[in-house]
This record gives C-alpha cells, sequence and structure tokens, in this order.
C-alpha cells in the first residue's frame, strides 16, 4: 500500500520552499533515511531524505517549485517491507520519528508542562554556529514562536520526548524579557507599500515567482536599509605594483586575486579600528566589539547573491585565503554550501570588478556595522614626480553605519587600506 510522504519541517521559521532537484523516479527502489529531494530554504540547500523504504510509485514535485511544510511530494510503496508496517499513522504517533506528522492542537495540550529553566546569560566570545535542530512542536507552538521572535531550537520541551509546547515558548519568552535579552522580533518598514496598479492595462506582461534566494536577499536588504543610516566613503587605491607581483605569482600556488589581498588588507585593518569590527546593540545602549574576524565575501551565483563567511582572516596568509576564497565560491555556485558557512561574519567585502564600473554604494550586512565594495581597476592618467603616468587605479568603496562610525574614522580606514593595498610587502609582513 502506498502511503503518502510529506514535506517535513526542515528549518525554523521556513513554511516554503523551493525544489532544487528530485532525486527519485516512480519505479524506483529507496532506502530509508535516502535522499529523495533538494530544497533551498532561503540561501541554504537542503537535502530531504525518505522517511521510509519501498519503491516510488508517484512524484508531485519539480524542480522549481514552491512547495510548503506538510506538502505530499510523493507516493512510497512499502508493501512486504516491514519498516512501512511498523510506523504508525500520523495521527496515533507518541513517539516523534525522523520526520514526524505535526499532532493535532489536542494532542499538544495533552502534556501539562514543567516550568522551564532560565536561560543562561551567554558567555562573551566568539558564536558558535548552531546545526540546524528541527525542535519537536506543533503548528500552534510554532506559530507562537514566530509570533514571538523565539528561536524554538533554543526552548526546552517539556512535552513527552522533549516536545516543546506553548507553555514553554511562553515562560522562555517571559524569562527572555526578564532578563534585557529579548529575541528580536519581525521588523516593521513603519509604511505601507500602497496597492500595485494593474500593469495589464497597458500592455501584456509576465509573473515570476521569487526565488528563495532572492526572497531571502530581500528580506536582508530591507532590514538593513530600514535599520542603518548608511554612508559611503569614495577612494582610490593604485595597485600598479599589487597587480604586477599578483601577476609574477602566477603558477607558483593558488591564483591570488584582488579580493585575497583585500581580505587580508581588510584583517589588518580590523584590528586597528575595532569600531568597524562590531555590532549595535542599540536596545541596550552598547557596542558589541568582536575579538574574532570573520569576513564575508559576496558571490554571483545564478540564482541569486551569496555571501559566504572565511573565518579567522587575520590567521592566514594571502595564498591560504586565495585558496579558500575560490573553494567557498566554487560551492555556493553549486549549491553546496550549508547554514553555518553563511553565518558569523563580522565585516563584509563585494567586488563588482569582474563585471565593471567605477563605484557603488553597497548596503551593509545588518547587524554589520561596515561593508568595503570593490570596483574594476582601470589604468588612469597619475602625476608622480611632476610627470603623467599610466597607473592601475582601483576605485574603493566603503559603506558604513553612521551610528557607529564618525566620517573622519571611515575616511582613515580606506586611505588606510589604499596604502597596504599600494604596498603589499606591507601585507606580507601579516602573513
Amino acid at each position: 500500500m502506498a502511503v503518502e510522504i510529506k514535506l517535513p519541517a526542515l528549518k525554523e521559521n521556513v513554511d516554503v520552499v523551493e525544489v532544487n532537484a528530485v532525486r527519485c523516479a516512480p519505479g524506483d527502489t529507496v532506502n530509508k533515511d535516502q535522499v529523495i529531494l533538494e530544497v533551498q530554504a532561503d540561501k541554504t540547500a537542503l537535502d530531504v531524505p525518505s522517511p521510509t523504504a519501498g519503491r516510488i510509485t508517484e512524484v508531485r514535485v519539480k524542480p522549481g517549485d514552491q512547495i510548503k511544510v506538510g506538502q505530499v511530494i510523493c507516493l512510497i510503496d512499502g508493501s512486504g517491507n516491514g519498516e512501512v508496517a511498523k510506523k504508525p499513522a500520523p495521527a496515533k504517533k507518541a513517539e516523534p520519528a525522523p520526520t514526524p506528522a505535526p499532532p493535532t492542537p489536542k494532542q499538544e495540550t495533552q502534556s501539562r508542562p514543567q516550568p522551564v529553566a532560565p536561560p543562561t546569560k551567554p558567555v562573551a566570545g566568539p558564536p558558535v554556529p548552531v546545526v540546524n535542530r528541527l525542535a519537536p512542536a506543533g503548528p500552534a507552538t510554532r506559530r507562537l514562536a514566530r509570533e514571538l521572535g523565539i528561536d524554538l531550537s533554543q526552548v526546552p520541551g517539556s512535552g513527552q520526548a522533549g516536545r516543546v509546547v506553548e507553555e514553554d515558548v511562553k515562560a522562555y519568552a517571559r524569562q527572555l524579557a526578564s532578563t534585557n535579552e529579548a529575541a528580536p522580533t519581525s521588523i516593521s518598514l513603519g509604511v505601507q507599500a500602497p496597492p500595485l496598479p494593474n500593469f495589464e492595462e497597458w500592455g501584456p506582461i509576465e509573473r515570476q515567482p521569487l526565488l528563495a534566494v532572492r526572497k531571502a536577499t530581500a528580506r536582508q536588504m530591507s532590514l538593513a536599509w530600514s535599520l542603518i543610516p548608511h554612508v559611503t566613503q569614495h577612494d582610490l587605491a593604485d595597485i600598479t605594483e599589487l597587480d604586477a607581483f599578483r601577476k609574477a605569482q602566477e603558477g607558483k600556488g593558488p591564483k591570488l586575486t584582488v579580493t585575497a589581498f583585500a581580505l587580508k588588507a581588510v584583517a589588518v585593518l580590523l584590528r586597528q579600528f575595532p569600531n568597524f569590527n562590531a555590532t549595535l546593540d542599540a536596545a541596550n545602549n552598547q557596542l558589541i566589539l568582536k575579538r574574532y574576524y570573520h569576513v564575508g565575501v559576496a558571490v554571483d551565483t545564478e540564482n541569486g547573491l551569496l555571501v559566504p563567511v572565511i573565518r579567522d582572516v587575520d590567521r592566514k596568509s594571502v595564498a591560504e585565503l586565495a585558496e579558500e576564497l575560490a573553494a567557498l565560491a566554487d560551492r555556493a555556485r553549486q549549491r553546496k554550501l550549508d547554514g553555518a558557512e553563511l553565518k558569523g561574519g563580522t565585516f563584509t567585502i563585494t567586488n563588482l570588478g569582474g563585471i565593471g564600473g567605477t563605484g557603488f554604494t553597497p548596503i551593509v550586512n545588518y547587524p554589520e556595522v561596515a561593508i568595503l565594495g570593490l570596483s574594476r581597476g582601470r589604468l588612469e592618467p597619475v602625476v608622480r614626480n611632476s610627470e603623467i603616468t599610466p597607473r592601475l587605479m582601483l576605485p574603493l568603496s566603503l559603506s558604513y553605519d553612521h551610528r557607529v562610525i564618525d566620517g573622519a574614522a571611515a575616511a582613515r580606514f580606506t586611505r588606510r587600506l589604499a596604502e597596504m593595498l599600494e604596498n603589499p610587502l606591507l601585507m606580507l609582513l601579516h602573513a
């Protein structure tokens, strides 16, 4: 007898995902926990395993589809398999399975919660990336957590087998409020967009659904633009010697790029300008200075912009940074990054030099306070020793949070950055 396989909740606060690839077809035999689907949740590609073994009889999704949690993705005939026979119907489950069906509200309220232990104060230091852990909870509990801005994976569950119920979320929220550590709630831009006109009145149109990556980018950019008062400082760096040095190293190791040198220079400067490696905690009137240096690098992919993070840039040489950057960019374009590789950045670099342009105003990647934009280097006539000579000039664009960084500090940062790029040996001293 064929059973319906439904899309499980794969990530907190994500109810709709996009199908990247279907890993099964009608007639295929699959094992339990075998990957049958790859989906895109925000900027993270996730695998969907089969909860049971059997033969695929029907596939109901295709690449590009937007599907919801609980939607049927395929049918599996597990007759004679044993595993299917042992698997109780979703409505009668007492124990959570690897991909349990959501219980009814009645089931959820049967367990009376015990008092929740107060969350401990966070210890200062580098954040530890949290692996996506699917907390067992029902739809009503998940909805409440979303409304309160609570990360459900952090809430201790008092229900059966650690199940999180509504009272657990409420108790956790009360504890956060009492310790002034309230989780961030949804951001309102303060302005309601007016209804769109009927564009069909003026001619034919085509509607295309936003890809998951594009929707995640739109949310992040709206958040950053609404919260951060942006200012952009522009400067030029003479990279004639750097480019000659870079080309002289070709074939002697990993390909050295301008971005790799910029990473090394930024690693040095973030130590000298700690306010650029910070986050503003406006709720508590504090500036959080980070003593670790993880730099995100924007990567242009066919599915949208991704920003993988290179960790501990201050401890790596230009060659090591170039090698890691190339590997991360390649994996980003192949959709092989995991969620942890997109988190924890303290500063961001975005390089549009491969495309062109003379400068731009990048948007700060919240909750960071600064971002460096690089444009295309070009030969320009420059006066040196009273003579006009062609020099390769690199445009620098530094956007920053003016609540944290003053204009004079931004000007010093970009000028110091230009000087380091103009004298590559200064960076090699910090390798």
